[in-house]
């Protein structure tokens, strides 16, 4: 039969529950572990969720990697180019720039992009997204968002005005008519601003309205990864095509709102630690108590041999034990809790008499949450880390007692 260690016996024995004060500091040091440990895993899962759900919005509608670099005569050589290099999957020619649209006297100032509705579905979901209608460009046409549909009540069939910049400036005598594109479609991204300040139409009528002559703004292209592959291709890019042209992968370009989401989370988790900074000295509070309670045991366990390590050690196994349990029940309560969020949301939103989701703002059916393993084990190893610290403070004080000393309180 295995016998415990006798620092992680007596350390048991103490911390075993009593009518007593140090007993009650005990628990709300427990409660205050598994509490710090329970939100710290709920806020990380709902922040990495929304993360995720916004990184899967940005490469839904942005290609892996984006070539750029003014107006580009040479178009279809670009894209052989492209697409001989290793690891694109598909490219795409665009044509993007700022319009004006007028609707039933109601004036919107989107982005126009100007596609080839074959190789666009190649590089993005736009044909995924689409709720209403078909991705048909040939003519005078365009795909707007949903948002834009509902805000100047537009509907398919309609036909909206389009004025480009040319629309505007004057050269000489010469006046541009802007153009009327019929409504074929209407998608829904998730993302508002796409939604509502961007709209979709056929290569060839993005470069008549910006007088391009054949040219176009730019190449998006796929990669076999999204991560690795597109930092790579890009890489590569840079190396081989002259200036101006540039290439950026699409964390590059949503490189402020991923690094300010990055940023919140960081923050989040630092301050969120502070709960299990207070429950450590709670802990720590308790173990004084104890060691002040025990100094005639520690002189009586000192003079029969036992060393300062040993002494010290019985009070960090207390500590330890301590943060041991708040874990493991923070950590249990935490995937409950996420494993029934949208439940926990509507008991709160019930109970608080608010909508604590709001789906018209968040564009998500649900809340998102996403948990890595490698999370989940920096929460819990972090919260046994700070809650065993709270037993050194007690452990080197009752490990200078001298045993003369300590004997005295008997």
């Amino acid at each position: 039969m295995t016998r415990l260690p006798f620092e992680l016996f007596l350390g048991l024995r103490y911390l075993k529950p009593k009518r007593s004060f140090v007993s009650a500091i005990t628990l709300i040091s427990l409660i205050g572990v598994t509490l710090g440990v329970w939100v710290l895993i709920v806020v990380i899962a709902v922040m990495s969720g929304f993360d995720r759900e916004l990184r899967d919005k940005l490469m839904g509608m942005h290609a892996h990697v984006t070539v750029s670099g003014g107006a580009i005569k040479n178009g279809g050589e670009l894209l052989k180019t492209i697409e001989r290099v290793p690891h694109v999957k598909a490219a795409a020619p665009f044509v993007m720039g700022l319009v004006l649209v007028e609707f039933n006297r109601h004036v919107a100032t989107p982005y126009m992009k100007g596609i080839d509705p074959e190789r666009e579905v190649k590089v993005s979901k736009l044909g995924s997204y689409l709720k209403e209608g078909g991705l048909d460009l040939n003519g005078d046409k365009v795909v707007i968002g949903r948002e834009l549909a509902e805000q100047y009540d537009i509907h398919l069939g309609d036909k909206i005005t389009v004025y480009s910049p040319r629309n505007i400036e004057k050269k000489g005598e010469e006046v541009y008519l802007p153009l009327d594109l019929a409504v074929t479609g209407i998608f829904q991204s998730g993302m508002y601003e796409y939604d509502v300040g961007l709209i979709f139409t056929s290569l060839k009528t993005a470069q008549e309205l910006y007088e391009l002559r054949g040219a176009i703004h730019g190449v998006e292209l796929t990669a076999d990864d999204p991560f690795v592959g597109a930092n790579s291709v890009a890489y590569t890019l840079n190396r081989k095509l002259p200036s101006p042209l540039h290439a950026a992968t699409w964390m590059q370009l949503n490189e402020k709102i991923l690094g300010a989401i990055q940023v919140e989370k960081t923050a989040m988790f630092l301050i969120l630690s502070l709960v299990i900074v207070v429950a450590a000295f709670c802990v720590m509070g308790t173990l004084i108590t104890v060691a002040a309670q025990k100094t005639n045991e520690i002189g009586v366990l000192k003079a029969v041999g036992a060393t300062s390590w040993r002494i010290a050690r019985l009070f960090l196994f207390q500590g330890f034990i301590v943060g041991l349990f708040g874990v493991a029940a923070g950590l249990a309560l935490g995937l409950l809790t996420i494993g029934h969020i949208e439940q926990v949301r509507a008991f709160l939103s019930n109970v608080l008499q608010i909508e604590l989701f709001p789906r018209e703002i968040y564009n998500l059916q649900k809340i998102p949450t996403y948990l890595t393993g490698r999370d989940l084990v920096t929460i819990a190893v972090v919260a046994q880390i700070i809650a065993t610290l709270g037993g050194v403070l007690p452990a080197l004080w009752a490990a200078r007692l001298e045993p003369v000393e300590a004997l005295r309180h008997e």
